[in-house]
């Protein structure tokens, strides 16, 4: 019996992992354990909690006993809001049948890969990117094409997605603002990646979990652009406008043939959302603009100071344009940036990310994530400098 092979995991998963950032995490929990202060740039949450009417709609939902199951696809009325929220801001053709609720922004992405993607086929994913990504692309038993952002950007998208694509590509994984980097793609750009993959006839995955962390200029939603809206799955979260990581709730909009396969994923994977979260939701996208401003500009002073600091002590950092995250170059303490985020952490007990969990274009950076109160970032900062000086 032990030889027939039937006790193994599916070979699909043999080339997905676990990320580095769990480890990290681990590591500054055993740290904190041990009595040692840790200043913690190593995460990715909002800095602020989550308010209070979120919650207390959560509580009525509770007390009118709205618990019971819900159509697997969300309640109409979080439905109608998300449409006409993405009609109003975001700019595109929505209508309610175009909106799937999901188990947060990751949820929404993993059933968009499993609804579009064949074995074999070929994904180009702008790198650095956000860790799952290739792990879930991976999953479908597709193939990752890592595209250098930075590179497209100075030598010309369309060039880059010629040189890269293969014949076998059937889709473009597109995030922005962008994580780890804070790259936010201009209209220009969008444009440039909507008309290859018109030309190209490809599927286009749009992560858009920071659209409202924007700092300069404005966020463009690629499903917005000419003839986008039918080749595009938009995928969102409540996590960080809203400050709602731990409620695991987001939405995907897309077009059929999609929504139908979208709708499988989810019936069957999770049979949708839990009922009281989603009136929480509900709550949440009736949030005023002027709250969002509000944070945004909260977090453009974090930035703002955390990357003045890090470039006086010589860790040159470019000014993210969007999220909530700066990448400096870490070559002054080590080109590795494995071997630069340990003796960070080690030494000045300061929890970063290497860049090279975010693909083989983050190696020589480490991310700060700067969704942290103000004197943490001054804190941090002057743990740096007694530890570079």
């Amino acid at each position: 019996m032990a030889g027939n092979g039937a006790f193994r995991t599916a070979k699909r998963l043999d080339e997905v992992g676990f990320s580095d950032i769990v480890q990290i995490r681990n590591k500054v929990l055993e740290l904190r354990a041990a009595g040692v202060p840790v200043h913690a740039f190593h995460g990715g949450e909002p800095f602020f909690d989550t308010p209070e009417p979120i919650k207390q709609a959560m509580t009525r939902a509770l007390a009118e006993n709205q618990t019971r199951y819900a159509p697997s696809s969300g309640i109409a009325p979080l439905r109608e809001i998300i449409a006409e929220k993405l009609r109003t801001k975001n700019h595109m053709d929505v209508q309610v049948e175009d909106v799937i609720v999901t188990v947060g922004g990751a949820h929404a992405l993993y059933a968009a890969f499993q609804t579009v993607l064949d074995p074999g086929d070929d994904v180009l994913l702008f790198s650095p990117y956000w860790t799952p990504i290739r792990d879930m692309i991976t999953g479908a038993e597709a193939r990752p094409l890592l595209v250098s952002t930075a590179s497209a950007r100075q030598s010309g998208i369309t060039q880059m997605l010629e040189r890269l694509s293969t014949p076998q590509t059937r889709a473009i994984y597109y995030n922005t603002p962008q994580n780890p980097s804070g790259t936010v793609f201009s209209r220009k750009e969008a444009e440039e990646v909507a008309a290859f993959a018109m030309e190209r006839d490809l599927i286009v995955f749009a992560d858009e979990a920071y659209e409202d962390l924007v700092y300069d200029g404005d966020h463009v939603s690629i499903a917005s652009l000419p003839g986008m809206a039918q080749r595009t799955i938009t995928c969102y979260t409540l996590s960080k406008s809203y400050g709602m990581t731990g409620w695991r709730v987001g939405y995907a909009v897309a077009k059929e043939p999609f929504m139908t396969g979208l709708r499988k994923m989810v019936l069957y994977s999770t049979n949708g959302v839990s009922t009281p979260t989603q009136y929480a939701a509900l709550e949440a996208l009736k949030t005023p603009q002027t709250e969002l401003d509000a944070r945004r500009a909260e977090y453009r002073k974090r930035r703002d100071l955390l990357v003045a600091g890090l470039n006086e002590l010589g860790l040159t950092c470019p000014v993210p344009e969007g999220a909530f995250y700066a990448f400096p170059s870490v070559a002054k303490i080590s080109k590795d940036s494995r071997k630069a985020a340990n003796l960070l952490l080690e030494k000045a007990h300061v929890a970063t990310i290497p860049g090279v969990v975010f693909g083989a274009q983050g190696e020589g950076s480490v991310r700060f994530g700067y969704a942290v109160p103000e004197q943490a970032i001054h804190a941090g900062l002057d743990a740096l400098r007694a530890f570079l000086k």
